[in-house]
């Protein structure tokens, strides 16, 4: 006991920021809040600083009011948070007051800086192994948030029952760090999207694309933004080329043709582009990945199994989805302003808890691929509510040198990807299904 009264001078206050302040500097935060839709000069009890803090707790409590988020994490600048100081109206406007640029802002900046860090075993072949891809989050559904972010048609010309924001990121795949990501209606492609954060792809990198991604234009800004970028990418069906060189029976050089329509969306595209085509076989069927990467550095073996590793974004997204959002049908927020701001928030909260995990792995000398997300983030979340709850005199530094032991312990023993194969299931639900939905215009 003695020991622990000791410790207590050493340690970080709660108050300050957050228990995650170590990992954002005080200038980013400042940063973030000149960009708020309303600025104000007033002292309030939800200050704009403790709502930025608020939308990142609200990502790790899905579940919980928003209400009682401030209060468990006693986000609050007069005293211990609680009804008598914070009406639940307050703090849904104190989230508006906020918007979304600035947890926007935050998000990249720390994407920006956190993608560049490097850990052992992070590189292939002394290039970072990055990926690119999309998934859709589903929004309540009312009249405006359909207006606005739309959705798809189904196999009877209906839309869908809820309306879909389009997610596309841009993740470290061996830390699982997200460098950068675009939100966007559902109408906006993909390709559009990526289109957005290609010169942002670090040099010296090779990023893996879904099949989707198929595009001239893009995939040429890749290689000609930056020093080293290179790309890879499964080969599409019914594409034209001759080859130019063989190198082994899986490996070529070929020449095609950029279409017509890439060319007049951009004047720069040349007529025709060269890529190499790795074929390789997986469970008796023969596939083939196209890639700028040169045969002369590259050995076709490397590469055919390069591109297996595209599937850590899905598990990302899948730890976003089921461990952030716990398997929620929609987000949680009503207003498209609010949503866009809780799913920027969702995503700095996910790089918040794998930037966390990836060091503890490796003070441990291990992976960070190999930190359980969902214990992780399970049990950084506990870790929070006891450190708020040491307020107001305590502080928090030692237990954070102990949260950090402790996701030390949820290593998982492989990753391996999931033999089952892919499908759609069909979604059930007790609720009548309205029959009587417009088609998508």
């Amino acid at each position: 006991m003695q020991q622990t009264l000791f410790d207590i001078d050493d340690l970080h206050s709660f108050s300050d920021l957050s228990t995650f302040a170590q990992h954002i500097p005080v200038e980013w935060v400042e940063s973030a809040l000149h960009l708020s839709s309303a600025a104000t000069i007033r002292r309030r009890r939800l200050p704009a600083d403790q709502v930025l803090w608020l939308v990142l707790g609200m990502a790790l409590f899905r579940n919980e009011p928003v209400s009682e988020v401030a209060r468990r994490l006693n986000i609050c600048a007069q005293g211990l948070a609680s009804d008598r100081l914070m009406a639940r109206s307050g703090v849904s406007q104190a989230c508006q007051r906020l918007g979304a640029k600035p947890v926007e802002w935050l998000f990249r900046q720390t994407g920006a800086v956190w993608g560049q860090e490097r850990y052992p075993g992070d590189d292939w072949q002394g290039l970072q192994v990055l990926a690119a891809d999309g998934a859709v989050l589903r929004t309540p559904d009312n009249g405006a948030l359909r207006a606005h972010f739309g959705s798809g048609n189904t196999g009877t010309d209906r839309q869908t029952p809820y309306p879909m924001m389009r997610v596309v990121a841009l993740t470290n795949v061996r830390s699982h760090v997200l460098l950068d990501a675009q939100l966007s209606p559902y109408r906006r492609s993909e390709i559009r999207l990526a289109d957005d954060f290609i010169d942002r792809i670090p040099d010296h990198s090779v990023t893996l694309f879904d099949k989707g991604f198929w595009s001239a234009g893009l995939l040429l800004g890749v290689s000609a933004g930056g020093a080293q970028r290179h790309w890879l990418i499964p080969a599409r069906k019914g594409l034209v080329s001759e080859t130019l060189e063989t190198y082994n029976a899986d490996d070529r050089l070929l020449r095609m043709r950029v279409s017509p329509q890439a060319r007049k969306r951009n004047l720069a595209l040349p007529a025709t582009w060269d890529v190499r085509a790795v074929s390789y076989s997986h469970k008796g069927k023969r596939k083939t990945v196209y890639t700028s990467l040169p045969a002369t550095h590259y050995d076709t073996d490397a590469v055919s199994r390069l591109y297996k590793e595209r599937w850590a974004i899905e598990v990302g997204f899948r730890d976003i989805k089921r461990s952030l959002q716990h398997n929620a049908v929609t987000l949680r927020s009503k207003t498209a302003s609010l949503i866009y701001q809780e799913v920027w928030g969702l995503l700095l909260g996910y790089n918040l808890i794998r930037r966390e995990a990836s060091q503890a792995a490796v003070a441990h000398g291990q992976d960070p691929a190999r930190v359980r997300f969902k214990f992780a983030y399970q049990y950084i979340a506990a870790q929070l509510i006891v450190m708020a709850a040491a307020q107001p005199l305590s502080r928090t530094g030692a237990r954070l040198s102990e949260l950090r032991a402790g996701i030390g312990n949820l290593f998982l023993d492989g990753r391996p990807r999931p033999s089952r194969p892919r499908s759609v299931k069909m979604s059930k639900t007790r609720y009548p299904v309205n029959r009587q939905a417009a088609p998508l215009k």
